[in-house]
């Protein structure tokens, strides 16, 4: 089962909504964003690597690809398939690298508004959190998983490399105000010090689209002389509960009062495939996550005179 960008289950940029492949681990259901997958396909030999940490089968060979294997249950803390002949590979990208997740079944797929996402409270996440989202639909709810945070754990290299960040040098910056749209805690920290370390002390930020449009869309609608609060440039996710970062461009290049504030897409899924839907919606720039000092060149290059 292929997913290309050629295919006509991809949506336009900008609708809020998503396709999920839907799959089961154990008892329980799961859903991936359409984006992040290549393609499904039957398990086939793995190659065990030496040392190799505890969530990890081993590597695959696909065409001219060598790929990992990430053991899902293992990750969720499920026993092995008791059906292996319904076993999958999803073939997924993600910060510029492929992996295949190894699942019990795949189902189909589902189009959703992210208004049908929510974002799980710390109680049902649970001590060591896998999941971003809780997705709810007339028969059934299924779980959004961090495969980000998934891949990180087993890879650290793979995520964003904070060492990296020696090499920003600190200008003041103090006079422009930057707004991260971010649902995660833990990289909107992240982005918040690289921040402050280049010299942008002023940042707000939101956890979701919908909760950023509307303060940008409150102060829009203000006098000139109040809209001190306006930020010089926004940073966004793409996949966020409520309102996704596709959506959340769009209706900032439709208002003619905030069309002229830079977008920048900071996102796990800026890939040449996808990269026109970020064009399409009008984004400044888009940037892959691990390339953080990328993303402070193009912050000034964009609002620094």
């Amino acid at each position: 089962m292929a997913l290309t960008n050629d295919t006509d289950i991809l949506l336009e940029s900008g609708t809020n909504e998503l396709e999920i492949v839907m799959f089961e681990v154990g008892t329980g259901t799961f859903g991936i964003n359409v984006l992040k997958v290549r393609e499904i396909i039957q398990p086939v030999d793995i190659t065990e690597t030496p040392n190799r940490h505890e969530h990890l089968e081993g590597v695959v060979r696909l065409r001219e690809e060598v790929i990992p294997v990430v053991d899902l249950a293992k990750v969720l803390g499920y026993p092995s398939s008791n059906a292996p002949e319904h076993d999958k590979f999803i073939i997924a990208e993600l910060n510029q690298m492929k992996v295949a997740f190894h699942v019990h079944s795949v189902s189909r797929i589902h189009r959703i508004s992210w208004e049908q996402i929510e974002k799980p409270g710390e109680l049902s996440q649970g001590h060591d959190a896998n999941t971003i989202g809780i997705v709810k639909m007339n028969d059934i709810m299924s779980l959004l998983l961090d495969y980000e945070k998934i891949v990180m754990d087993i890879a650290p290299e793979a995520g964003i490399n904070m060492s990296q960040t020696s090499n920003i040098s600190y200008k003041d910056r103090s006079k422009k105000h930057l707004m991260i749209v971010e649902d995660s805690p833990i990289l909107r920290k992240m982005l918040h010090d690289v921040l402050e370390g280049a010299g942008y002390v002023g940042t707000i930020d939101y956890e979701d689209g919908k909760a950023a449009w509307d303060y940008l869309e409150s102060i829009a609608e203000t006098s000139e002389d109040e809209q001190r609060q306006i930020p010089d440039l926004i940073i966004t996710d793409l996949e966020m509960p409520k309102m996704d970062g596709h959506h959340l461009t769009w209706k900032i290049k439709e208002n003619k009062g905030l069309k002229s504030i830079p977008v920048v897409i900071f996102s796990s899924l800026i890939t040449n495939d996808l990269y026109h839907k970020g064009e399409q919606v009008g984004a400044d720039s888009q940037i892959s996550k691990p390339e953080i000092v990328h993303l402070v060149d193009e912050i000034d290059n964009l609002i620094l005179d």
